[in-house]
């Protein structure tokens, strides 16, 4: 049974050899081990290409060679469902790159004194022997806390600026010929009537269409 130093691991071997991926447990950066060729799978490499070169030459050939080529390219694929199963002797060469993959990964990890996880060169703080999540480091605690605190300045600056002063008016124009809403324009778009803003009689100011009395010195219009 394979025991890795740090549970947090991929294996991603396959019948052709062996590679593992190690992960931060804080930051779950991943490092991929070297990869290492199986030797059972190198050995019966030379078998395959000997079954596939033959079939090559079948069908260009044609007739008893061609059954010939089919026979043997099975023979070679026969070979190679034994490593499909992964035999005992690849299982073997799996533990063994496995521990080759350990002794490689480990050197670019370390293991916090405080909550015992295995962490990245860049989660781990050397001066405390723990993790940052430990033992944040002070020169990142220090520029994090101003930067915070730079931040909620802001945020309470931006709250007391006032940077608009109008006023919100809403104003719905009523065609005096149909009596329905319309949209702002010189004619109703709805019957066509012109909506062209009239003058005052009294103090001229202008008085939109359909209204009886001017809003500036209450003359009947």
């Amino acid at each position: 049974m394979m025991t890795a130093f740090t549970r947090n691991y991929e294996d991603n071997s396959t019948e052709a050899g062996f590679q593992f991926t190690f992960y931060c447990d804080v930051c779950n950066d991943g490092y991929k081990t070297s990869f290492i060729e199986a030797e059972a799978y190198r050995k019966n490499r030379g078998l395959r290409g000997l079954g596939q070169g033959i079939g090559v030459l079948g069908s260009l050939f044609g007739g008893r060679l061609s059954d010939l080529g089919y026979a043997v390219e099975n023979g070679s694929n026969v070979l190679s469902q034994r490593f499909d199963g992964m035999s005992p002797e690849w299982q073997k060469e799996h533990e063994q790159a496995f521990v080759r993959a350990q002794n490689e990964a480990q050197q670019h990890f370390n293991r916090c004194h405080g909550c015992h996880r295995w962490v990245c060169s860049a989660c781990f703080n050397e001066e405390e022997g723990m993790c940052t999540d430990c033992a944040p480091r002070e020169n990142v605690a220090v520029a994090r806390a101003k930067a915070q605190a730079m931040q909620r300045n802001l945020d309470e600056a931006a709250q007391e600026q006032t940077v608009w002063r109008g006023k919100l008016q809403t104003q719905t124009i009523i065609c005096p010929t149909c009596g329905k809403p319309s949209n702002p324009g010189k004619f109703c778009n709805n019957c066509g009537a012109s909506l062209e803003m009239r003058k005052c009689p009294g103090c001229g100011a202008p008085v939109p269409a359909g209204v009886r009395f001017c809003g500036q010195c209450g003359a009947k219009v």
